[in-house]
């Protein structure tokens, strides 16, 4: 029986929307927790760690196709798995 041991590896870049090249359902399901600046943040939408940004919400507002408008914010980004003990 061969079984399946997820690393605590993250990946460069992260995404939760399915339709970006960068989304890993598998990853996600581990549900990952973002300290950005030494804060958590709860609406990332988007980060990249070698380059230091996340991509947040920006409030309620939509862009034309009905998906969040995303502002892109520089600085240190610490991924972490909330399911760790």
């Amino acid at each position: 029986m061969s079984e399946t041991i997820m690393s605590d590896e993250f990946p460069d870049r992260l995404s939760v929307d399915p339709n970006s090249p960068y989304y890993n359902a598998d990853i996600l399901a581990r549900d990952v927790g973002i300290r950005f600046k030494g804060v958590e943040k709860t609406n990332v939408e988007e980060y990249c760690i070698s380059e230091g940004w996340v991509r947040v919400t920006a409030g309620n507002a939509k862009d034309r196709h009905g998906n969040p408008l995303t502002i892109k914010v520089h600085g240190p980004v610490e991924p972490y798995f909330r399911d760790k003990k």
